[in-house]
């Protein structure tokens, strides 16, 4: 993106991330982090359903299909639903850091219209990591994995530990997901997150 704030550009002494071993591996769909987020969750009936899958290194590929209950404008996507597919896909990548964090910082370029009943093929990777910090960049595309630009965003997510979830989150829904008899689901239902 041309015009990237000085805040997503990573600092010098930034670091070239590195992918956790025990992270899913290449071509591995990821699924849901939890059954109730708009992004990647199944429950949510006007959610974007998105599916993403580990890329090679620290990428991820994902696709959502623009429905009718995500318009803004007469048959076209909304821009805002269009920044929470972008948003759902980098917060993927940090699965494969197997770091939890939250989104602090979002940029997104509206290149062209995205039309209902359209694919939209996202692609992301972690550019960088200083500290807590971790830069990233996602491309999203119309017609093919390789069609032309529609969306791209670069984003800068917070390392955190679980209490932010916890203090911050509404406490019906924390209670619920921490009394998951499902171990897996449990632990992943905190681990990508505002």
């Amino acid at each position: 993106m041309g015009g990237t704030s000085p805040a997503l550009k990573p600092p010098s002494d930034a670091v070239k991330p590195v992918r956790h071993p025990d992270a899913p591996a290449p071509g591995e769909l990821l699924g849901a982090h939890y059954e109730q987020c708009f992004g990647c969750g199944g429950e949510q009936p006007h959610g974007l359903h998105l599916a993403a899958r580990a890329g090679e290194g620290v990428t991820i590929t994902a696709e959502f299909t623009v429905r009718a209950a995500h318009q803004g404008a007469p048959g076209l996507a909304h821009g805002g639903v269009l920044a929470s597919a972008l948003d759902e896909t980098l917060g993927s990548l940090n699965w494969l850091l197997r770091t939890i964090a939250v989104t602090g910082r979002l940029e997104t370029d509206f290149v062209r219209p995205v039309p209902v009943d359209t694919v939209l093929y996202l692609e992301a990777e972690v550019t960088a990591v200083a500290g807590r910090k971790i830069y990233s960049t996602a491309t999203g595309r119309i017609g093919a994995p390789d069609g032309p630009v529609a969306v791209r965003a670069d984003a800068l997510f917070i390392e955190v530990k679980v209490d932010h979830f916890i203090d911050n989150g509404r406490p019906q829904e924390i209670r619920a997901a921490m009394d998951d008899p499902d171990q897996v689901r449990r632990t992943r239902a905190f681990e990508v997150n505002p």
